[in-house]
């Protein structure tokens, strides 16, 4: 994982990105810190809440390719193998209804962790 890789992809976020990550940077949701374009194992995750252990992945246009949902599918495996739970919004949700997606991320983030056993 490279750190000037995060650097680019925080400097190149698409606008639905810059949007929600507006809403939940500092604190701002319930007091929970969330991470953008964070670094996890292989992948970059959009929006990363390590309290929680949740990723928020915003999926546009290009999500739904099956070469891009194999690849998504396989990146989702990924972080659950590690614990991590992921939510996916797709843009257009995240556009039409903003204050129903920072609910249910709000949800996600203080739902109880599924033990592991």
């Amino acid at each position: 994982m490279s750190i000037a890789r995060a650097r680019e992809l925080r400097q190149n976020m698409k606008a639905a990105e810059r949007r929600l990550w507006w809403m939940l940077r500092r604190k701002q949701l319930a007091g929970l810190r969330f991470r953008r374009q964070a670094p996890l194992g292989p992948y970059y995750a959009d929006f990363f809440c390590p309290k929680a252990g949740l990723v928020v992945e915003l999926d546009g246009p290009s999500h739904t390719s099956d070469r891009q949902i194999a690849h998504d599918e396989k990146r989702e495996r990924w972080f659950e193998s590690q614990g991590i739970r992921v939510l996916r919004i797709s843009n257009r949700e995240f556009y039409e209804r903003p204050d129903d997606v920072v609910d249910a991320i709000y949800r996600a983030a203080t739902a109880p962790l599924p033990s592991r056993g």
